[in-house]
């Protein structure tokens, strides 16, 4: 009797947790399943498999853009708001900038070097009569301009009129500005900082806002094996070699140049801060392969910062004003290795040779106009920004642009991880990292984590 009792109020063993299929790998099972599918709907001519996943990639690039907006905004407010809470705040923004100019200065280097190496362009069969200027093109008063806002949300709207019979038919659609979100949020929480306390109200509400979108997002970002099968799927239905073999070479530049970039520059500038490599991989990977399949540093956001602070144990009053500023900002792939591997095949496919000078520009363009990237509208406007002040034809962004969703992917992979790389090396420097979370990180576990809630980042340490 006594024994039953005493085994009865005895706590029973606790039950193993059950492990499930990891992040990473349901993004890769995502990859795969799309490839397939896209192979098939190529191989095959499969029309309506085509239109299903380019409206399933559409639809889950939407949601990250619904959320990014408000997400970015409250972020910026509310980071500006604790920097009080951070000593040197000015030292941490200044060094920040001066690193993410230092790693587009090297990327700029190795994309120069591979394409004088390669000679992409003396190697492309391409007609350059069959090149168009864009549509929208890049200047530095267009930059200027555009991190003025329009409105206090940095929406932009364009109405486009079109003739139908008799009648004129005016359609708008709605976009946001990412740097002008950016520059928005700073300069409100710059003057909550100033009001003071009669402030206090508007930054609370800001962090509501800021947690519930965080939330949500975090939902959109489960999606990603479905995303990932559709916007691969797509790229591998609508664009086969047949596109890519006259640009064979300018292609393999592109991915080489980010590879060593993102395997060589980064891994070196970790291990020379005292930062193990793989653990910076394993904590940043899951951002790094999101931006791969996403095409988007800007809707990989939520989740760059995510890993940043949970995985690489960045301080979040720091990390929530740094990976913001790195979305728009930090682009070594798109807005250094391409446009200088782009400018040196647009000059080869038109018989113009390049000098000292017009090298010292690209680099010039690349390091301070990668703001351009995220201000306008992407790396075409960088590159034609690249063009224009070379003064190389800007038809020539026109033979680029059909295989432009091939090379975005390793472009924007490279991105994300300068923009979790650099905010990672400036904490370090800083004393505002925390090296248990850091070292905690590996492939198995950085998933798990996050899951976990912020305020128990100490027990995920331990």
């Amino acid at each position: 009797m006594s024994s039953s009792t005493t085994s009865a109020a005895e706590p029973s063993p606790a039950k193993p947790k059950r492990r499930g299929v990891p992040f990473w790998a349901q993004t890769f099972i995502g990859l795969a399943v799309g490839i397939i599918l896209g192979f098939a709907a190529r191989q095959w001519d499969v029309g309506w498999l085509t239109t299903t996943l380019t409206t399933v990639g559409t639809i889950f690039v939407q949601l990250l853009k619904v959320v990014v907006v408000p997400l970015v905004l409250t972020a910026i407010i509310v980071s500006i708001a604790n920097l009080r809470q951070v000593a040197n705040a000015a030292k941490l923004a200044v060094q920040t900038l001066i690193w993410f100019a230092i790693t587009s200065a090297i990327a700029v280097v190795i994309g120069i070097a591979i394409g004088l190496l390669t000679n992409p362009g003396a190697n492309a069969t391409l007609d350059t009569a069959a090149g168009k200027a864009p549509s929208s093109t890049g200047s530095w008063l267009d930059f200027l301009k555009s991190i003025v806002p329009g409105n206090v949300f940095g929406l932009e709207v364009s109405s486009k009129a079109a003739a139908s019979g008799s009648a004129i038919q005016v359609t708008s659609s709605l976009s946001f500005n990412v740097l002008q979100l950016v520059v928005i949020g700073i300069f409100i929480g710059a003057a909550a900082l100033a009001v003071g306390p009669k402030a206090e109200p508007v930054l609370k509400f800001s962090e509501g806002v800021l947690e519930i979108f965080s939330k949500l997002t975090w939902w959109v970002i489960r999606l990603a094996p479905i995303g990932t099968a559709a916007l691969i799927g797509k790229a591998v239905a609508s664009y086969g070699w047949d596109l890519l073999a006259p640009l064979g070479i300018f292609t393999l530049d592109i991915y080489l140049g980010c590879a060593i970039v993102l395997f060589v520059v980064y891994p070196l500038l970790a291990k020379l801060h005292g930062l193990n490599p793989i653990k910076f991989f394993a904590g940043a990977w899951p951002a790094i392969q999101f931006g791969f399949v996403s095409r988007s540093s800007v809707g990989t956001l939520p989740l760059t910062q995510r890993v940043t602070t949970r995985n690489l144990g960045v301080a979040e009053e720091y990390a929530s004003f740094a990976v913001p500023i790195g979305a728009t900002t930090k682009m070594d792939g798109c807005a250094a290795i391409y446009p200088a591997i782009a400018a040196i095949t647009i000059a080869q496919l038109y018989g113009i040779p390049l000098g000292i000078q017009q090298y010292l520009l690209i680099a010039l363009v690349s390091v301070i106009g990668s703001a351009a990237t995220a201000g306008l509208t992407g790396s075409v406007v960088m590159l034609s920004l690249t063009l224009s002040t070379l003064g190389l034809p800007l038809e020539g962004v026109g033979l680029l642009l059909a295989i432009d969703p091939i090379i975005d992917m390793m472009r924007t992979a490279t991105n994300v991880a300068g923009q979790a790389l650099v905010p990672t090396i400036v904490a370090k420097r800083n004393g505002l990292l925390d090296q248990k979370v850091y070292d905690a990180s590996t492939f198995g576990n950085a998933e798990e984590r996050l899951d976990t809630p912020e305020n128990d980042r100490e027990k995920v340490a331990a």
